[in-house]
């Protein structure tokens, strides 16, 4: 049988030096068992001569000498689970010599340890990043320079202790007992909060939110509870309120006077002692004569960067950042001051003073925009009082019925009133003049959004009749008859949701959005457009979660109840937009899942007019470029241009390019490549 020669040691090391996969140290090569078959084939080869000498030895790692032709089989028993795995035995492979020896460490007391796991495995391994996590802890804070001697437990047990520090699954982490004065040679870390303010140059997130959400009306107060360096409250001040805040850093001397916003804007999230940040939260819940704001910084990564310390990390800037789950978040307010905070975006709450001030904002978030039907029919005596006219068409499409009698006179419907006798009598007029059919969709409309509000209140403290404002009374009378009734309606909707088969069988018959074999893409423009079940289905994520604020489409799952939101930013200007973050919501659990997507190769979304209705305003332009692409051929098949450079393969293809949402033929086209691609596209025609 003929003999496979050995390779020189020369040959090897040369080969382990140049190898992108394992780690390198000055002696060898160390690569894990699942990244073996990432070796060059001299090196598989070189491994399978060894392998045949000691068929039984079980390994974790392959060592490759460069000094000598051995093969090491290194067992780690917890590669995986131990931030730091001990070595239990190996076993030594001479190639050249054909000797082998074992040596046992599982009885060692001070056996080697592994350091940079990421670096044996490949960056497909299902734990790589989880590894390079640690690693990159390690290294911010200089535990893996002059590594001499932490490669076994007692030196890098020493170099924790000095660095009091510990490792917890695979993080760092400040000990707790590192807080008790009484434990001799530890120091609680200094931490410095005031570190965490940011020198912001335009309104924070959560103020301009309330802002935009009408929270503060004309006259009303303000105050910054713990304001940093001020900027919230210049910018509340231009706008014509009074506008005051306290930081213990920034303005610790300044008064902490009650207001009717306040704001609590990423205070709660910087505090390490959980006693002071309930108390602060309190503090600040004193303080509000109506509307506090509460945002804090919510885990966007399954990870964050920095030293596990109490419920929370300390970053590199010795700051402390408590990293709340969305769901957990609204808990812990809820809790503490025994209330139903309202999300307005991730990690932002806001909290009334009045509960029918509160339940006003929620049944506003679920209100359907319409406008008056236009008027198609010229009738005399509607033409001579539709001046007067116009105060009730605006009240009746804005509420869906007419005014109550407490409502005429603020709402200027008090003159057609007398003019014509009676409100019923001047809307019949109206009605002679305009498409019945139209007025009563508006008050179908308006019924199903109070139904998707009181199907949510389901889900928290559902308000008693006497807490609601008087204008959602009027509503609920008018277009219910009862509460009884419309709590019934909406509790059966409700149950409705939990049937699989009625949500699929919605999502599939929907009129708008973009039909996927497993899902449905509707534009948030468009999500009050929907059938009812389906805004219900929505509302279940953002009345707790809130909608990611970035977001462009909704993907409403098929078969499974979670709900996608999906930021697209050049959605309006780019023919075919790159998606680039999605925030996942799983509804049965509310856990929230994150991702970035490739930039480099980002997925696209095509044929945009599919995922809005006809009246987005860039509605025709999105069209007319899908139907000249379907000319074109570029659909034909949609496996393989899902992504940027599948979808530009196919444009080479069809030797097309884009120039804003028009087709054009490429200029370096070959001619009767074209004639063929033009004969082709009349047969399609």
């Amino acid at each position: 049988m003929h003999q496979i020669a050995v390779p020189s040691v020369a040959v090897i090391a040369q080969l382990c030096r140049s190898s992108p996969l394992g780690k390198r140290l000055p002696d060898a090569l160390y690569v894990h068992s699942s990244a073996l078959s990432g070796l060059t084939q001299e090196l598989q080869n070189y491994e399978a001569m060894a392998r045949r000498l000691a068929p039984g030895a079980a390994a974790t790692l392959i060592k490759f000498s460069f000094s000598k032709p051995q093969i090491s089989y290194l067992v780690y028993p917890n590669f995986d689970t131990d931030s730091h795995p001990a070595l239990q035995r190996s076993c030594q492979v001479n190639v050249a010599t054909h000797a082998v020896s074992e040596r046992d460490y599982s009885a060692a007391q001070n056996p080697p340890i592994l350091h940079r796991k990421e670096a044996f495995v490949t960056p497909d391994y299902p734990l790589y990043a989880i590894f390079q996590w640690l690693t990159q802890q390690e290294d911010q804070l200089g535990l893996l320079q002059q590594g001499r001697g932490i490669g076994f437990r007692k030196a890098w047990q020493q170099r924790l202790t000095a660095q009091q520090l510990e490792v917890h699954g695979h993080g760092l982490a400040c000990p707790l007992a590192a807080t008790n004065d009484t434990t001799p040679g530890l120091m609680p870390p200094k931490i410095q909060r005031h570190k965490a303010a940011i020198a912001r140059v335009r309104v924070s997130k959560p103020v301009r939110l309330a802002v935009e959400a009408e929270l503060f009306p004309p006259g009303s107060s303000y105050f910054d509870y713990g304001c940093g360096r001020g900027s919230d409250i210049d910018y509340i001040r231009r706008l014509g309120h009074e506008s005051s805040g306290w930081d213990p850093h920034y303005r610790p001397d300044a008064a902490r006077t009650p207001a009717d916003v306040v704001n609590l804007g990423y205070v709660l999230n910087v505090i390490e002692n959980a006693s002071e940040r309930r108390d602060t939260l309190i503090r600040a819940w004193e303080l509000t004569q109506r509307v506090l704001i509460v945002a804090a910084q919510v885990l966007v990564d399954d990870r964050s960067q920095g030293i596990v310390y109490g419920d929370g990390i300390i970053t590199s800037r010795s700051t402390f950042q408590k990293y709340y789950e969305q769901e957990e978040l609204k808990t812990y307010i809820d809790q503490v001051l025994d209330v139903d905070a309202v999300p307005m975006a991730l990690g932002i709450y806001v909290v009334f003073r009045d509960e029918a001030q509160a339940e006003s904002f929620r049944a506003s978030r679920f209100r359907s925009r319409i406008r008056a039907p236009r008027i198609c029919l010229r009738v005399s005596q509607f033409e001579r009082h539709k001046e007067l006219l116009q105060p009730l068409m605006a009240f009746y499409a804005e509420r869906g019925r007419l005014p109550a009698a407490d409502e005429v006179a603020a709402h200027g419907c008090s003159a057609v009133s007398e003019e014509l006798g009676s409100l019923r009598r001047a809307f019949n007029l109206v009605l002679q003049a305009t498409n019945r059919s139209e007025w009563e969709a508006i008050a179908e409309t308006r019924r199903q959004d109070l139904m998707v509000y009181l199907a949510l209140s389901h889900f928290g403290r559902r308000p008693q009749f006497k807490h609601l404002t008087l204008v959602v009374q009027h509503d609920i009378k008018a277009l219910f008859g009862s509460y009884k009734q419309a709590c019934t309606a909406a509790d059966l909707m409700l149950m409705s949701l939990g049937h699989g088969e009625a949500l699929t069988q919605r999502c599939r018959q929907s009129p708008i959005g973009q039909q996927r074999p497993n899902s449905l893409w509707v534009h948030v423009s468009a999500i009050e457009q929907l059938d009812p079940l389906l805004r219900l289905y929505e509302g279940c994520a953002s009345r707790t979660i809130g909608r990611l604020e970035e977001a462009t489409v909704v993907k409403f799952h098929i078969g499974t109840p979670r709900i996608t939101y999906l930021a697209i930013p050049g959605f309006d200007s780019d023919p075919h937009p790159a998606l680039h973050t999605g925030m996942q919501i799983d509804l049965q659990d509310l856990r929230v899942r994150y991702r970035d997507y490739d930039l480099a190769n980002p997925p696209l979304l095509h044929q945009k007019e599919q995922v809005v209705t006809p009246e987005y305003p860039g509605y025709e332009k999105f069209a007319k470029l899908s139907a000249q692409e379907r000319r074109w051929g570029l659909f034909e098949t949609m496996t393989g241009i899902g992504d940027r450079r599948g979808w530009q393969l196919r444009l080479a293809e069809c030797c097309a390019e884009l120039r804003g949402h028009r087709l054009v033929w490429r200029k370096d086209a070959d001619p009767y490549r074209v004639r063929v691609l033009r004969a082709a596209m009349r047969r399609r025609q």
